[in-house]
C-alpha cells in the first residue's frame, strides 16, 4: 500500500512548504505509476512470470530482421489481438568504454528544493536508486556495474539482479539499510523517498546526487550525461548519450517506413495504467512520457489530443471520446484484471472502444515499458513490432 501524506488544511503554507507539499504529491503519483501491483518481490522480469498465457509478440529471433524489413499485419487499428511485448537479451554492462575518470568532481545535484553542488570524491561504491531502475542501468551501461553495491527493486536485469535491495515494496527508503552498504556516492532523482530519510544519508557526509526527473526519451539521454558527470567520467557520458541518441533516432525512423503513411490514418494508442486490486485505473496523458512513448512509435496520442495533461484517474467518458484504437498497458497491471478478457469484463468504457472490441492490447514489463535508459530503444523495437509486425505465434 502506498501511504499519501496530506498537509494540515491549519498548516502554514510557506513558500519552501507548498513546495515540500508539491513534491509530496509528485512521489505519491511516481510511485503509484511505477510500483507494479505486486508487494513481492519484482527483480525478476515480470514478463516471465506474469504473463500468463499471452502469446508473445516479440522473440529474439524476431529482432534479427530490422523493423523497416518486417511484413506489417493487415490492419494495426484492429491488430491480432492481445500479446506480451518483450525486449531482447542484451547485457547492460559497458555499453560504451569508461573514459578517464577525473576525481574529485563537483557537480549540480538537482535537488527537488533546489540545485546544490556536490563534491564526489570516491566512486568505489555506489547505491542508485530510483522508481523507474533507469539511474543504476545508466551507470551499468558506463561502465561502472562493477561500482555498484545497491540497487532499487526495479532493477531487473541480469548484471544486478545479486545486489542488496535497498527499497522497499512500497519503494520507500530506509536509511539504515543504505548507511549499512557503506556507500561513497548515493546517485537518485527524487523519485524514491521520503525525501527526509534521503537528506539523513547525505547528512552523514556521503555524497547524494539528483539527477533530473525527465519521464520522456530526451530525458534518457540527458540522464546518461548527468551521471556521468557525477561519476567522473563526463566523456562516458557524452558517449552513451550520443548512441541512445542515434539508436533512438534510427528506431524512430525504421518505424515511420512501417506505420501508415497519413497522419490522420495513425494508429489510436492510449496508455492505461492498471491496478486492480486497488480499483486504481489510470490514463496517462500530455507530460507523463506515454505521450513521448506513442508519438515516437509513431502512433497518434489520443489521451493528449483531448486535453489529458499528466497522470490522472481515468474516466469513462475521456476513454470512450479517445476511442483508441489499441491500448498499451503494463503487465502486472493487465494480469491484476485478470488479463484481456478481464479488462474489458470490468471496465465497460473499455469494451466500447475499438481496442476492447478488438482485443487490441499490448503489454510489456513494467521494469521496461516506461523506464527511460538505456534500454529505451530496445522498448521501442519491441513495441513498434507488436503493434505492427507481431510475430507469427501471436497472429494465430
Amino acid at each position: 500500500m502506498h501511504t499519501f501524506v496530506a498537509a494540515s488544511p491549519r498548516a502554514r503554507t510557506s513558500p519552501f512548504r507548498r513546495k515540500n507539499i508539491i513534491l509530496v504529491a509528485t512521489l505519491a503519483v511516481a510511485s503509484l505509476i511505477l510500483s507494479g501491483c505486486s508487494t513481492g518481490d519484482s527483480t525478476t522480469p515480470a514478463t516471465s512470470e506474469t504473463a500468463g498465457a499471452r502469446p508473445v509478440c516479440t522473440s529474439p529471433t524476431s529482432f534479427e530482421t530490422p523493423i523497416a524489413d518486417l511484413t506489417p499485419v493487415a490492419d494495426p487499428h484492429v491488430g491480432t489481438g492481445p500479446c506480451t511485448a518483450q525486449l531482447p537479451e542484451r547485457s547492460m554492462a559497458n555499453l560504451v568504454e569508461p573514459g578517464k575518470q577525473s576525481l574529485p568532481t563537483t557537480v549540480t545535484s538537482h535537488d527537488p528544493n533546489g540545485d546544490l553542488d556536490v563534491t564526489v570524491t570516491d566512486t568505489s561504491r555506489i547505491v542508485t536508486f530510483d522508481i523507474a531502475g533507469a539511474i543504476g542501468e545508466t551507470v551499468f551501461a558506463l561502465g561502472y556495474g562493477d561500482s555498484v553495491v545497491g540497487r532499487d527493486a526495479t532493477m531487473t536485469f541480469d548484471e544486478a539482479k545479486d545486489l542488496p535491495i535497498v527499497t522497499g515494496s512500497s519503494h520507500s527508503i530506509n536509511a539504515e539499510s543504505v548507511l549499512a552498504l557503506e556507500p561513497t556516492l548515493v546517485i537518485t532523482d527524487g523519485t524514491v523517498g521520503p525525501l527526509a530519510v534521503v537528506r539523513q544519508i547525505a547528512d552523514t557526509g556521503i555524497p547524494v546526487v539528483f539527477v533530473d526527473r525527465n519521464p520522456s526519451i530526451s530525458g534518457a539521454i540527458e540522464k546518461a550525461s548527468q551521471i556521468g558527470a557525477a561519476l567522473g567520467d563526463a566523456e562516458a557520458g557524452k558517449a552513451l548519450s550520443t548512441m541512445l541518441s542515434d539508436e533512438i533516432d534510427d528506431t524512430v525512423e525504421q518505424i515511420k517506413a512501417i506505420a501508415p503513411k497519413d497522419p490522420a490514418d495513425r494508429v489510436r494508442i492510449a496508455f492505461l495504467y492498471l491496478r486492480g486490486s486497488s480499483n486504481i485505473y489510470y490514463l496517462f496523458g500530455e507530460g507523463s512520457g506515454a505521450d513521448d512513448l506513442i508519438t515516437a512509435l509513431d502512433g497518434r496520442d489520443v489521451a493528449s489530443e483531448i486535453g489529458w495533461v499528466g497522470e490522472r484517474p481515468m474516466t469513462d467518458e475521456a476513454l470512450i471520446e479517445a476511442n483508441p484504437d489499441l491500448l498499451l498497458v503494463m503487465t502486472k497491471g493487465l494480469d491484476s484484471v485478470g488479463g484481456p478478457e478481464g479488462l474489458i469484463d470490468s471496465l465497460e468504457a473499455v469494451a466500447l472502444t475499438n481496442a476492447g472490441k478488438n482485443l487490441n492490447i499490448i503489454d510489456m514489463a513494467d521494469s521496461q515499458i516506461m523506464t527511460f535508459g538505456p534500454r529505451t530503444p530496445e522498448a521501442l523495437s519491441a513495441l513498434a513490432r507488436a503493434i505492427y509486425a507481431p510475430d507469427a505465434a501471436a497472429q494465430q
